[in-house]
Formats: structure tokens, sequence, C-alpha cells
């Protein structure tokens, strides 16, 4: 499944970051389904179908923040690669983290892309378009 069919995790705590990332897809005419969860926990919770949460059905591609209360990116990724279930999710990670160990460690557990936000500037239009491309023609686990 490709294009419209896939469904989009924003895993995001800053209110002012998704709502700038969720304007910049409406900008780029992205009309995919927008689901939100303001921590790690919360993500998980969605796509287990969890803590009341309706099960986020596949396909999918989860937009990741790094740093977050409760649990943090690098926590949500370790659990979410640990989960027979849903380990071969497809994650970006899109953060204001520009530690070289937190880029380390979220490529160990496969990320498909790591953004900056500080470093995305102008380019920040450019990083989406990326990673829409990516998904119309990548090939998601069912």
């Amino acid at each position: 499944m490709r294009g419209l069919d896939i469904s989009i995790l924003l895993v995001e705590d800053d209110e002012i970051d998704r709502i700038s990332i969720k304007r910049s897809l409406k900008t780029m005419r992205i009309a995919n389904p927008i689901i939100e969860a303001r921590d790690g926990q919360e993500a998980l919770d969605i796509l287990k179908g969890n803590a009341g949460k309706e099960k986020l059905a596949r396909p999918y591609l989860i937009i990741l923040d790094l740093n977050m209360p409760r649990m943090s990116g690098i926590e949500f990724l370790e659990n979410l690669r640990n989960d027979s279930e849903i380990r071969d999710s497809v994650v970006f990670v899109l953060t204001t983290s520009n530690d070289p160990g937190d880029r380390a460690m979220a490529f160990q557990m496969n990320v498909a892309g790591f953004i900056v936000k500080s470093e995305a500037g102008p380019s920040f239009m450019q990083a989406l378009d990326m990673m829409e491309h990516y998904w119309k023609i990548a090939e998601f686990p069912s």
C-alpha cells in the first residue's frame, strides 16, 4: 500500500511543533490522515490499541521527536523494536537533538531517517517532501 493509504503517527510533545508540521503537510497538499501522540507511551498505546486508544491500522509511518516527557523517543524506539507485533514500523526522527549519541542510538534502532529541526530551517519542506516521496514509493509492512 502506498500514498494516501498511509496514516502518519506524529509523536511530538510540543504543540507549536505539531501545528507547524501539520501546517507544512497541508501546504504541501499532503492529505494523509494524521494521528497525534504527545509522548512515546501514548504512541505505543495507539499502535497497540491500549489504554482506551483505537489501534492504528496499517500501513502507517511514524514521525518521532526524541525529547519528550514520560517516555522519550529513544525509550519509545526500544519498546517498539522489542515488540514483535510492531517492530517493523517505519520511523523518521524529527528532533531538536543534535547529539551524535542520540543519532547513533536512533540509527541502531533502524530509523529510516534523522532530521534535526533547527538544521532543517528553510530545508524543512524538503525534508517533508523527501518523507512523502519515501512513503509513496516504499512498500510498507502489512
